[in-house]
């Protein structure tokens, strides 16, 4: 079982990817970036971080809802997942992100 990357491009021109779980739902959306190569990077960045469940933050948002976010070694945000209703299933995303991005394909759709 394994995600895929989606790397696309925004109406601005700027790139953004998301990480998809099997059943086609965004697990992980990254922020924009104004080269696809620094897009690619940042995918890069997702595989290799997302092994380590400390670059893993969890947080709440201003309406109480859980979600993370994944961090760099240099402590920069590279992707976020959505809201989610319990802190179990932030947990659950956690781990789909753990299983899924070390060796997720990617699709190139920002041509």
């Amino acid at each position: 079982m394994s995600g895929k990357f989606e790397l696309k491009r925004s109406p601005n021109g700027e790139f953004h990817f998301h990480l998809l779980a099997d059943s086609g739902h965004t697990i992980l959306s990254s922020e924009t970036y104004k080269a696809r190569a620094s897009a690619q990077n940042g995918i890069e960045s997702v595989r290799k971080n997302s092994v380590e469940d400390h670059r893993f933050e969890r947080k709440t948002s201003t309406s109480g809802r859980p979600y993370f976010v994944l961090k760099a070694r240099n402590g920069e945000i590279i992707g976020q997942s959505q809201m989610f209703s319990t802190a179990e299933q932030m947990e659950e995303g956690i781990t789909q992100v753990k299983r899924d991005a070390p060796a997720a394909s990617v699709s190139d759709l920002s041509h």
